[in-house]
């Protein structure tokens, strides 16, 4: 029982400290920094720790630790190497892997719930596509960034052309979500298998660039996939270079993403999907979060390319998880804007929220209608 109550208060320990971590972030708080003369410094919120430890590759674990006013410790180690390094915090004996560096978002463990024949699983007697990491780069940002890309099985040995889906996380989330906690490997593996989607590409693009304002975010993304990702994709890849062969769906913030190319490009993608997304109009968006769209600017850009949308968009398909979706009400005024401007679309809602739970549920179902 002792060895118990020991566990269960660690487990506590460590996710205050990355609940502190995480606040600290919009303090512009750094839990490591590379300083002037190769000197490292690594920093952790602890203010109630009575002792501070790193654990690093073997190397840095004579580092010494001191706690300022604020309840940072910091420690500082000299004469750094260039090369790349594990590292992880003991804090008070417990084990703490840095939430503040971007790794530790991509680390996190995953559990699948399951019998082995879900729709999200990983089967056994089917053969497998690959999931692979690729990098290009953005001139738009001038860097280099990462994307993830599914190929059906057999595409090594294959020379036909494919067409292209792009798929687009959600707002936090990186080109991993969808090929980790969204499944989509094995949802596609799968209905391949039994015959339910065409062959395609999957591409699973990084929505996130840090702006000052979120909303500045969403036309840089869409400059960067026009002019960058998909020009990428297609020269590296047997794909159609046509809007009736490339498709995109998005949820969440990857939703306004989605709707941000397709109404500045309405002749580039035959089948669009926005999953528990719309633009930002409600007034409870704008009382929660202070943030709001300009509802007439665009009624009139869908106004302004309707004509062309409606020649080369053969299904424009929105989801919400419900009315508990946070993403509702906004995305029931988007669908508004869409009519008023003549525009059809096909709707659903299903229980279940903002989360994974239905995002997987919509990816498995509008998949079946692309390319067909």
């Amino acid at each position: 029982m002792k060895k118990l109550i020991f566990i269960v208060m660690c487990c506590m320990s460590m996710f205050v400290l990355v609940q502190a971590q995480q606040a600290m972030s919009d303090k512009n708080f750094k839990s490591t920094e590379v300083l002037p003369n190769n000197k490292v410094a690594f920093r952790i919120y602890a203010p109630e720790a009575n002792n501070v430890k790193l654990v690093a590759d073997g190397i840095w674990d004579k580092v010494e630790f001191k706690k300022d006013k604020d309840g940072v410790w910091e420690g500082i180690y000299s004469n750094v190497q260039k090369g790349a390094y594990h590292y992880h915090f003991v804090v008070d004996g417990v084990n703490v892997y840095d939430p503040m560096a971007s790794s530790s978002q991509e680390t996190k463990a995953l559990l699948l719930v399951g019998n082995g024949h879900d729709f999200f699983g990983m089967r056994k007697d089917i053969p497998h596509g690959a999931m692979s990491q690729r990098y290009y780069f953005s001139n738009t940002l001038n860097k280099t960034r990462r994307v993830h890309i599914w190929t059906p099985a057999g595409f090594e040995k294959s020379k036909e052309k494919l067409p292209v889906l792009y798929l687009i996380h959600g707002g936090g989330g990186t080109d991993m979500a969808w090929s980790t906690i969204g499944c989509a490997g094995n949802i596609f593996d799968n209905l391949l298998a039994e015959g339910k989607i065409e062959p395609m590409i999957v591409v699973m693009p990084n929505g996130t660039i840090e702006t000052e304002h979120i909303l500045d975010r969403v036309p840089l993304f869409k400059k960067d996939f026009m002019n960058d990702l998909v020009p990428f994709i297609e020269e590296n890849y047997p794909t159609y270079a046509d809007a009736k062969h490339r498709a995109i769906m998005g949820l969440s913030m990857g939703g306004l993403e989605t709707l941000e190319v397709v109404t500045n490009h309405p002749d580039e993608f035959s089948y669009i999907g926005v999953l528990s997304s719309g633009w930002w109009l409600s007034d409870s968006w704008k009382a929660k979060r202070g943030t709001v769209d300009d509802k007439q600017a665009r009624l009139d850009q869908l106004k302004k390319v309707s004509k062309v949308f409606k020649q080369s968009v053969e299904l424009l398909y929105f989801t919400q998880g419900g009315k508990e979706d946070l993403a509702y009400d906004n995305g029931m005024e988007t669908l508004d804007l869409f009519k008023e401007a003549g525009i059809t679309y096909k709707y659903s809602e299903r229980p279940g929220g903002h989360s994974w739970l239905v995002w997987r549920k919509d990816l498995r179902d509008i998949s079946q209608l692309l390319f067909k």
